[in-house]
C-alpha cells in the first residue's frame, strides 16, 4: 500500500497544527465532534430532497468511546460519510492556495487562529495523536475505505469492513511528556467536560459509556458496585430556544465557535423571540473580525435556516441585505415548511417578514452600540464600515435613510472617527455645506492646497480615504438639509475678499489665462484666478460629478472607460509665480508654455495624478534652473 504525501503547503499548515497552532489542545474534540455533527446535517439536508431517503430522528448520534489500555479515543456518527475521492479531497489537501501566506500575514492573538476558518479542524486531532484513523461508508455506497496518518509524512487510503453508513474516526492518543500530560483525554470526566463545554448545543446526542456506582444487591455491609451505562452527554436543547435570561455571555460566545461562525469573539449577539404573525427564533452575531474572503467571489452571506430545529439551508442570503452581510447566525420558524425550496424561499411572506426584522434588530443594535460603547463601536467601524458606505451608495441609495447614521469619516478637527449628526451639531451657523476631501491618506489630505481657505474658516473637513467614500456621498447628497461639497468644487460658498479680488483679477489677466488654457488644450476645462489658495501657488479644482478621486478609482477599474473629470487649473493670484506669468506674457511666450506646462504637472503630482509625460516634466525643471 503505497503512502501518498500531503502538498506541499498542507505539510506546512499540518507541522504547524502538530506544534500546537491552538492555544488549547481541547479544542480537537470540539472539532471532531462538529465534523460528525456536520455529517449528520447533510443527511437530513439530503432528505429534504430525496424522497427515496426516509430518516428517524432516533438512528442519528455521535458516540465517544476511549480506551485506556490501547489508548485510542474513537469518535463514531452515523452521518453522511465519504467516498473515496473525499476522503482524497478532503483529509488530503489541509487548505486552499494561499491560506499559509495568509496565517503569516494575519497571526491573530489570545489563541484564537485561522485554521478552522478553512475547515481543516479535522487536524487538531494531531495535536493529541501519533496515529488519525478515519474508517468511513458514503451514503449509498457498498464500500468503506480507511484513511489513515502519523502526521505530516503522509496518508494511505485502502478498502476497510464497515457495515453501517457512516465514519468513525479513531486516535492513537500519545505518550505523556515532560511538558503534557495526554492521559487526560482519556479520563471518562475530562472527555465529559468538554463536550458539555463546547458541544452542549449539537442537536444530535453525544452518547458515552459513563461509569457509575450504585449499592451492590445483597450486600450488607454497604457495598457499591462500579457500572457502565451509555448516556447522552449534550443537552440538545438549542441555545436559541433557551430563555434569554438563562445564558451568559460565554454560553454565545461558544455556540458561535461551535457553529464556526468564526475564530474571533464576536463584538455583540442578538437573540431574537418572536411570537406574532410569525414565529422564529434567531441568534446573530456581529464578529470581532473579518473573513479573510470577504471581499471574495467565494464568500457566502446568510444566515442558517432551520425549520423547527431542522437545517433548511446553511446560507440563506434572503435574510440578509448586502450591507449586512458581516453578521453571522441563525434563525429557526416553525412556520416555514420543511421541504421549501430556494425558489419558493424567495417569495415567500413570512421569509420577507423575518428578514425585514432582523435588518430592523440589527440596525438598532449597532446604533446602540454607537450611543452606548463608543470605542467598540470605532473598532467594528474600523472593519466593516466600508460595507455600510457600500450599503448608501448601492441600489440607487434606497437604503441611505437606514445607514447614514452609522457611517462615520475621520474629521480635520476632532482628529477621530465621527458621525455625520456629531459634524451637522457643530457646524456655525453661517456654514452652508459639509465640507470634504478626498486622498490616499489623512496626511495627503492634510498638505491639499484646497484645504487651506476652509480650514482659515474654521470649517470642519470630512477626510475621505475609502475608494467608495466619495461614490456614496454623491447618492447621499445631503444629510439634515445640509448639502456636500468637495473641497475642490468650484464653488465653496464661502465669502471672502478673495472674491472680489479674484473676480477683477480674472477680468484683467483674461488674455493670460485663455492663452494658457490654449496651452493646455484637451488638459483642462478653464484657467482662472484662484479664490481659494493662500501660500500655494496652483492647485486643480473640478467641475461636474466627477471628482479627481472618482477618475482615479474609475480608471484603475478593469472597464476603464476613460472617464475623466473636467479639470480647472487654478492660479494663486497673491504668490511670486503669478508675476512671472505675466511678465512671460509680455517677453517671451515660450517660457509662458514652460511655466504652464510646470505648474500643470505640479498641480497634478499635488492630486496624486500620473504625469503624461516624465521625461519631458524633468526636461522643463532643467530649464528653470539654467
Amino acid at each position: 500500500m503505497t503512502k501518498k504525501q500531503f502538498q506541499a503547503e498542507s505539510k506546512r499548515l499540518l507541522e504547524m497544527m502538530i506544534n500546537s497552532i491552538y492555544s488549547q489542545k481541547e479544542i480537537f474534540l470540539r472539532e471532531l465532534i462538529s465534523n460528525s455533527s456536520d455529517a449528520i446535517d447533510k443527511i437530513y439536508y439530503k432528505a429534504l430532497t430525496d424522497e427515496s431517503l426516509n430518516f428517524d430522528q432516533d438512528n442519528y448520534y455521535i458516540k465517544v468511546e476511549a480506551d485506556k489500555e490501547s489508548r485510542t479515543l474513537k469518535i463514531t456518527d452515523t452521518g453522511i460519510g465519504m467516498t473515496k475521492e473525499e476522503l482524497e479531497n478532503n483529509l488530503g489537501t489541509i487548505a486552499k492556495s494561499g491560506s499559509l501566506a495568509f496565517k503569516n500575514e494575519n497571526e491573530l492573538k489570545d489563541g484564537h487562529d485561522i485554521i478552522g476558518q478553512f475547515g481543516v479542524g479535522f487536524y487538531s486531532a494531531f495535536m493529541v495523536a501519533d496515529v488519525v484513523s478515519v474508517t468511513t461508508r458514503a451514503l449509498g455506497s457498498d464500500v468503506a475505505y480507511r484513511w489513515e496518518s502519523e502526521g505530516a509524512d503522509g496518508y494511505t487510503i485502502e478498502e476497510a469492513p464497515k457495515e453501517t453508513i457512516g465514519t468513525e474516526i479513531t486516535l492513537k492518543i500519545k505518550e505523556n511528556t515532560e511538558d503534557e500530560t495526554y492521559d487526560e483525554y482519556l479520563e471518562e470526566h475530562r472527555i465529559k467536560g468538554i463536550i458539555k463545554k463546547y458541544s452542549d448545543f449539537i442537536r444530535y446526542p453525544i452518547k458515552m459509556d459513563v461509569t457509575g456506582q450504585r449499592p451492590k444487591e445483597g450486600s450488607e455491609d454497604n457495598e457499591f458496585e462500579e457500572y457502565t451505562e451509555e448516556q447522552t452527554i449534550n443537552s440538545m436543547v438549542p441555545i436559541w430556544r433557551k430563555n434569554k435570561n438563562e445564558l451568559t455571555d460565554e454560553d454565545y460566545e461558544n455556540f458561535y465557535q461551535e457553529k464556526h461562525y468564526g475564530f474571533d469573539k464576536p463584538t455583540k449577539h442578538i437573540h431574537i423571540s418572536v411570537d406574532g404573525a410569525v414565529r422564529y427564533n434567531a441568534i446573530l452575531f456581529i464578529p470581532e473580525k473579518m473573513p479573510f474572503d470577504f471581499y471574495s467571489p467565494e464568500f457566502e452571506k446568510g444566515l442558517e435556516l432551520y425549520s423547527s430545529g431542522v437545517l433548511i439551508m446553511n446560507k440563506c442570503a434572503d435574510l440578509l441585505p448586502d450591507y449586512f452581510s458581516f453578521v453571522k447566525g441563525m434563525v429557526d420558524s416553525e412556520d416555514l415548511s420543511l421541504n421549501i425550496s430556494r425558489e419558493i424561499l424567495q417569495h415567500d411572506r413570512q421569509l420577507k417578514l423575518i428578514a425585514k426584522n432582523i435588518k430592523n434588530k440589527i440596525k438598532s443594535q449597532l446604533q446602540s452600540l454607537l450611543k452606548d460603547e463608543r470605542e467598540k463601536y470605532e473598532q467594528f467601524f474600523e472593519t466593516f464600515g466600508r460595507q455600510l458606505k457600500y450599503g448608501v451608495y448601492s441600489d440607487f441609495g434606497q437604503h441611505k435613510e437606514d445607514l447614514q447614521d452609522l457611517i462615520m469619516f475621520y474629521s480635520s478637527k476632532e482628529k477621530k472617527l465621527v458621525t455625520l449628526a456629531e459634524y451637522v451639531e457643530r457646524m456655525p451657523e453661517d456654514q452652508k455645506y459639509i465640507y470634504y476631501a478626498s486622498g490616499e491618506s489623512h496626511d495627503r489630505i492634510e498638505k491639499l492646497p484646497q484645504t487651506e481657505i476652509v480650514l482659515d474658516k474654521g470649517y470642519e473637513i470630512l477626510y475621505f480615504t475609502d475608494e467608495i467614500d466619495e461614490f456614496a456621498i454623491k447618492m447621499l447628497m445631503s444629510y439634515k438639509e445640509k448639502e456636500f461639497k468637495s473641497v475642490s468644487s468650484g464653488d465653496l460658498g464661502i465669502e471672502d475678499e478673495k472674491e472680489d479680488q479674484s473676480e477683477t483679477e480674472q477680468n484683467e489677466s483674461k488674455e493670460l489665462f485663455d492663452t494658457m488654457k490654449d496651452i493646455l488644450s484637451g488638459k483642462v476645462k478653464d484657467v482662472r484666478a484662484s479664490k481659494r489658495l493662500k501660500s500655494h501657488p496652483v492647485c486643480i479644482s473640478t467641475e461636474g460629478d466627477v471628482s479627481i478621486e472618482m477618475e482615479k478609482i474609475l480608471k484603475a477599474m478593469p472597464n476603464n472607460q476613460n472617464v475623466q473629470a473636467d479639470k480647472v487649473l487654478e492660479i494663486n493670484i497673491n504668490h511670486e509665480v503669478f508675476k512671472s506669468l505675466k511678465d512671460a506674457l509680455e517677453q517671451d511666450k515660450d517660457k509662458l508654455t514652460l511655466f504652464t506646462n510646470l505648474l500643470y504637472n505640479q498641480a497634478l503630482l499635488i492630486e496624486g495624478l500620473p504625469i503624461e509625460d516624465p521625461v519631458e516634466f524633468t526636461n522643463d525643471i532643467c530649464k528653470v534652473m539654467v
